[in-house]
């Protein structure tokens, strides 16, 4: 994969002793150490981070090995220091993209398991070394934080401004340690030093304890993976995930899910090429690379720890189906969500979704659409519309021998709802008109808020469609819900389309700060909570009403904002009825995960009669067509 490079350079001035700088990277306390304040120089499409290291100086800077300068913690122990004659045998070569250089790696190990024995060299052009080749190099050792120090993520440490000595070639190459069940520990990283906020750059690796401090102990050596399963396709980019833990969180299909905060998996691992991608393997969820896959442990910014390999294994398929849910019976009321990513009409997409819509999801009677662009797609030229998107798919649907769709929705204000600039996402309503019918009730528009209230006994909408509070700071930048009332064999069924904000922003799971920040939900949590509210309005006036919220959630069954749109059985995930090891809708970074959501009032609940299938026709598969699964929800109202 082809990424943007930004070097951290570091330069040294001795200091008083100190154990920590604020706002910088924890430091082992040594009271014999002299100790240098480094400033570090992230620059990145030139924009500048300055962070200060204060770093022990090294009492033999012009002699050492590479378990050396790696050091026992993420920090080398040698950064911004000069080095010389450190020698090691190449273990791969980087020819491609902005971060040229290579591996090696020292055949002569210490008896430190903490300390790893292979380094990269970055050379910056095409480097004139081959696989094989013993060598001795003279650098400046450098910690390269993929994506920049705001990013959060580890640092890579380095030699860089490289002089290198060839001595001999067509040595034998180290062995690869084995990635496999029995040496990935099962817990995943150690809390962060609260005095560091909360980093883990300044604590001692336990490589037998801790997985990210085991594959941090082998950071640049030649590593192996064993007949692996992929729990993430490949993507656009030829890269995929695998799992060197068969058995952990498994899911039914093959997957790997992500069921709690608490639980990570620790046997995910990425898989490049370090060779030309045009071989790279084409692989499904499910798919095994047989055989041995090898090669240098790298860290990058789009997902830590890569396996890098020079040898990949052979790709066997476990000939994954896209599902088909059953048709809904006579009197069930078919609920359905579905992220379409970005429609607009130039895409391709649309005989494909139609085809899903039809075929996979057996035409349901109402379908909340997320991600509907406006008509002329991301040209930022003040189009709102999105007539001609929603009418081709509609149209696509007909052609797919599926229903003639009606489509109910609310133009945002230009730019105001986050997505692809120009674009202006928003969710909408298709609905079947020979199963269910729309109760249109004027007024509503992007910016007026829809209300609750009384006709008859029974709860009703004072604009349908409507969007709920759509001025509040909860929506800034963020899709606002749609809200719409139907009736189906007489019964009167709130829905409420939502897209929340992003996961955009939040720290990696490999990030050097432990546990990660989540920083994106503090915004899903006011989002939920305003979804609730409404919901409550709605139980208020009819305690039986039903009511479903559903859509793209942006986040977890088990987050922090599920509990808040749950509140106190307002509503309830449907998801939960499922089978832990079918809990998912999109896969992320060898994660199955929820992030779409339906969400059912108590009256949907108690009836025992609902029926939830997560559709599993997109998230597995390098062939997608959305990065989601779409969901459907059964029921008789």
């Amino acid at each position: 994969m082809l990424y943007a490079r930004c070097h951290v350079f570091i330069r040294s001035t001795l200091v008083p002793a100190l154990t920590y700088v604020p706002g910088g990277i924890p430091l082992p306390s040594k009271s014999s150490a002299r100790l240098a304040a480094l400033t570090v120089a992230a620059v990145c499409s030139a924009a500048a981070v300055v962070q200060t290291i204060v770093l022990p100086t090294p009492a033999h800077a012009d002699s050492v090995r590479i378990h050396d300068i790696q050091g026992t913690t993420r920090i080398s122990p040698y950064a911004g220091q000069k080095v010389a004659d450190v020698a090691g045998i190449v273990t791969g070569v980087r020819t491609y993209g902005s971060s040229k250089g290579f591996w090696m790696q020292d055949p002569n190990p210490d008896a430190d398991p903490a300390t790893s024995e292979g380094v990269f060299v970055f050379t910056s052009s095409a480097p004139k070394v081959a696989v094989g080749d013993s060598v001795t190099v003279t650098g400046t050792v450098s910690e390269y934080v993929p994506g920049g120090a705001s990013s959060g993520n580890q640092s890579v440490t380095e030699i860089t401004k490289p002089a290198v000595t060839v001595l001999s070639s067509g040595n034998a190459v180290p062995a690869p340690v084995v990635l496999d069940a029995q040496s990935v520990p099962a817990a995943y990283a150690p809390a962060g030093d609260a005095a560091a906020n909360g980093s883990v750059n300044g604590l001692t690796l336990q490589p037998s304890k801790y997985a990210l401090d085991y594959y941090e102990s082998l950071e640049g050596m030649n590593v192996q993976v064993a007949d692996a399963r992929v729990v993430t396709a490949t993507d656009p980019y030829s890269e995929l995930w695998v799992t060197v833990k068969p058995h952990e969180h498994a899911g039914r299909r093959g997957g790997t899910v992500y069921g709690s905060y608490d639980s990570q998996n620790t046997g995910r691992i990425q898989i490049q090429s370090l060779g030309p991608t045009a071989g790279f393997p084409v692989a499904n969820v499910g798919d095994t690379l047989a055989g041995a896959t090898s090669g240098p442990l790298d860290y990058n910014q789009y997902g830590g720890y890569t396996l890098v390999a020079d040898h990949m294994g052979t790709l066997q398929s476990a000939g994954l189906q896209r599902e088909t849910t059953r048709k809904q019976s006579h009197g069930e009321l078919a609920v359905a969500t579905y992220n379409v990513e970005n429609l607009d009409p130039s895409d391709s997409t649309f005989d494909a979704h139609a085809s899903a819509i039809v075929n996979n999801l057996q035409s349901p009677d109402i379908v909340s659409l997320e991600e509907i662009q406006d008509d002329n797609g991301a040209t930022d030229d003040g189009t709102v519309d999105a007539s001609v998107t929603v009418n081709k798919l509609i149209d696509a649907i007909v052609a797919a021998g599926g229903p003639r769709y009606e489509w109910r929705s609310i133009d945002p204000v230009n730019d105001q709802d986050g997505g692809e600039p120009g674009g202006n996402i928003r969710q909408g309503f298709l609905f079947n008109p020979a199963r269910v019918s729309f109760t249109d009730r004027p007024g509503g528009d992007s910016t007026s808020a829809v209300g609750v209230t009384r006709e008859h006994g029974r709860a009703a909408l004072t604009f349908s469609p409507g969007r709920i509070d759509p001025t509040s700071a909860a929506w800034k930048s963020s899709r606002k819900p749609l809200a719409g009332e139907f009736v189906f064999r007489g019964r009167t069924v709130f829905v409420i389309a939502n897209h929340f904000a992003s996961k955009g922003g939040d720290q990696g799971l490999t990030s050097q700060y432990q546990p990660p920040t989540r920083g994106s939900e503090v915004q899903r949590h006011l989002q939920a909570a305003e979804v609730n509210s409404f919901v409550k309005d709605i139980l208020k006036v009819q305690k039986n009403a039903d009511v479903i919220a559903l859509g793209d959630m942006n986040d977890f069954e088990f987050s922090g904002t599920a509990k808040i749109l749950e509140g106190d059985g307002e509503l309830w995930s449907a998801v939960k009825s499922l089978p832990k090891s079918e809990r998912y809708t999109y896969d992320y970074q060898g994660n199955q995960q929820v992030l779409d959501q339906i969400l059912i009032s108590p009256s949907i609940r108690r009836a025992c009669d609902f029926d939830y299938d997560s559709v599993h026709i997109n998230s597995e598969f390098h062939d997608q067509i959305s990065d989601h699964d779409p969901q459907v929800l059964r029921f008789h109202p």
